[in-house]
């Protein structure tokens, strides 16, 4: 066998377990044994065992009552249940609980090897599977990101210089500018393709779960850490990590984040072991970090850990020449998920979403189109299928800062104030859309 399959074998009486566990080893089988129901137990809460061949009938209890506690503890074991005491109920009421088989005792040694080897081949698939989804990602060319202005054409060309590098990037821009499409396209023509890109957005959880999320836990850990657990950076090995929101993450977790950098190393929370991690890191912000280690906000060595390779994204505002092809993408993009004829634009629509300055940038635009795409009922998308405000088009004077204010609000009272429902429909998180209410002094009237 190319991998050790790892075997419990639970039974009260010696001479079963004693030949059953020569038996297993012989073949192969990394055996451990258990006298009852408690001690298997404790054994299964020690480490995870892929195979637990369990008798019913055993003193306190029952096989039957410990395989429903051994599969709330973990869903993925396989057990399978034996018994001299066969009964068509038992052996349905055990694979109800999610029983992997049934054999009776007396049992021929052939058939019992058989079953364990089917048993053994599912968990070999199953671990095959798991692998090549950490490795195969869905490849994201270059050619996919929609644009021909000069900022997209210059975009592109960093993108495919930096592609090939192990450096370390930092993406800018706004938000809904595309910066986690540019980091896929990154990863996706770099020599790391065929491993995981991981993606964090670090601006939606707390300086607790962030340090968890990163760099796994042990056991025991914290409260409601039932289990071991990869943190995103051992997920990452050979990979790309994708820090979204940079700029929020404590000034615990950036010197905890330059170690990890420089050593390519770390520990879970909670546990002693060094663990070892090769990834490339890519990072994306819409805040200014040189200002912010200016103020100290942000440590100067690790944005100059970070920031090896810096790709900026213009907003859509400022690349308008986009916006028709922009167009054209995501109209086919989605009337072909809806299974309809592509649609075209009229003119005068084009023409407002053209004078129309995108707050919300490329997103806000797709959002608008599939919208457009749901509530029209004709061969074309019309102005009136737009949900465009007169209040926050182009030809106003307010400040850009002004525009995302009204458009939050807007959508804020569209929702009735619902945190999660206009946090989605702006296609932000819920801590970024509370940051934005108490940067703007938004209320609820």
């Amino acid at each position: 066998m190319k991998t050790t399959i790892s075997m419990l074998i639970v039974d009260d009486e010696e001479s079963v377990r004693d030949s059953l566990y020569n038996w297993f080893i012989e073949d192969g089988y990394d055996v451990d044994c258990a006298a009852n129901a408690k001690e298997a137990l404790a054994k299964v809460e020690a480490r995870n065992f892929d195979i637990i061949l369990a008798d019913i009938k055993m003193p306190g209890m029952d096989g039957l009552e410990m395989h429903r506690r051994i599969k709330a503890f973990n869903s993925a074991a396989i057990v399978i249940i034996m018994t001299a005491f066969a009964s068509v109920e038992t052996a349905v009421q055990a694979l109800k609980d999610g029983a992997f088989d049934y054999i009776t005792k007396p049992f021929d040694p052939d058939d019992l090897s058989h079953l364990i080897r089917n048993a053994a081949r599912q968990i070999t698939l199953k671990n095959e599977n798991e692998a090549l989804k950490n490795k195969i990602v869905t490849l994201e060319n270059i050619e996919d990101i929609v644009g021909n202005s000069d900022s997209m054409m210059r975009v592109l060309k960093e993108v495919e210089n930096v592609a090939i590098t192990a450096s370390s990037v930092i993406i800018t821009g706004e938000s809904g500018t595309g910066k986690e499409l540019i980091a896929r396209a990154i990863h996706s023509n770099s020599p790391r393709k065929f491993f995981p890109l991981v993606t964090v957005h670090c601006g939606a959880l707390s300086e607790d779960l962030l340090e968890s999320e990163l760099f796994g836990h042990e056991k025991g850990a914290f409260t409601g850490a039932m289990f071991n657990r990869k943190g995103r950076f051992e997920m990452a090995d050979g990979g790309t990590i994708f820090l979204d929101e940079i700029a929020t993450i404590s000034m615990k977790m950036q010197i905890e984040l330059l170690r990890v950098i420089e050593t390519k190393s770390f520990t879970r929370v909670g546990g002693n072991k060094e663990i070892k991690s090769d990834f490339r890191i890519i990072c994306a912000t819409n805040k200014d970090l040189k200002k912010m280690v200016a103020e100290g906000a942000f440590r100067e060595d690790l944005y100059y850990r970070l920031n090896v390779v810096n790709i900026a994204i213009s907003p859509l505002r400022d690349r308008k020449e986009d916006i028709p092809m922009l167009v054209d993408y995501f109209i086919k993009k989605y009337c072909t998920l809806m299974s309809r004829d592509v649609l075209t634009i009229n003119p005068a629509a084009l023409r407002r979403l053209e004078e129309y300055n995108f707050p919300g940038n490329v997103r806000e635009l797709e959002n608008m189109i599939e919208r457009a795409i749901v509530v029209g009922n004709g061969k074309e998308i019309r102005l009136k299928d737009l949900p465009l405000e007169k209040d926050v088009i182009s030809n106003s004077n307010d400040s850009l800062n002004e525009l995302e204010k009204k458009y939050i609000l807007q959508t804020l009272n569209k929702y009735d104030w619902n945190i999660s429902r206009s946090a989605r429909a702006l296609q932000i998180d819920r801590v970024t859309l509370y940051n934005k209410i108490k940067k703007h002094k938004l209320k609820h009237k």
